[in-house]
């Protein structure tokens, strides 16, 4: 199969490369755009260790090819702050809350939890549980996680 030319905005800035067609995003964030903050967990789509917002979604980036972001917007956790550097609402609850541990299932979390707030910006607490049980974390215990998301949702701060 031949390589194919794919443009893709990444956190505002424009990226085009020739990839290969089967190339993840995943990777292509990775390898091709330098962004390291996608983490690759199971590569099969179920720890969430790899989420990022494609076009406002919480997508698994290890489950889309490249090719088929060619012409979307793609967010990843770099692109959570603001351009000062200033911690995201959900960034900042994860922090004061102990939301995180080891942190390697951070960023994906942090990605699922934005998106699901920005559509749930009210949620329950069972809704939040429900929400987080796409991802997967081996060292929290997961309360830290779920008081970071009740205080991002509670915050007045987030827009």
């Amino acid at each position: 199969m031949a390589d194919v030319d794919v443009r893709v905005r990444v956190n505002g800035t424009v990226r085009r490369d020739t990839v290969p067609p089967r190339l993840t995003l995943a990777d292509f964030l990775r390898v091709n755009c330098g962004l390291t903050g996608t983490h690759l967990g199971c590569e099969h789509g179920v720890c969430g260790a790899c989420t990022v917002l494609l076009n406002g979604e919480a997508v698994r980036a290890c489950l889309v090819f490249a090719v088929q972001a060619d012409g979307s917007e793609v967010t990843t956790v770099e692109g959570i702050a603001s351009a000062d550097g200033q911690l995201s609402v959900v960034q900042a609850a994860f922090r004061e809350h102990h939301g995180l541990q080891c942190g390697f299932c951070t960023p994906g979390f942090v990605i699922s939890v934005t998106a699901f707030l920005a559509e749930n910006p009210k949620p329950t607490g069972e809704e939040i549980r429900e929400a987080l049980s796409g991802n997967l974390c081996r060292c929290t215990g997961y309360q830290g996680i779920v008081n970071a998301v009740r205080a991002a949702a509670d915050s007045e701060d987030r827009a």
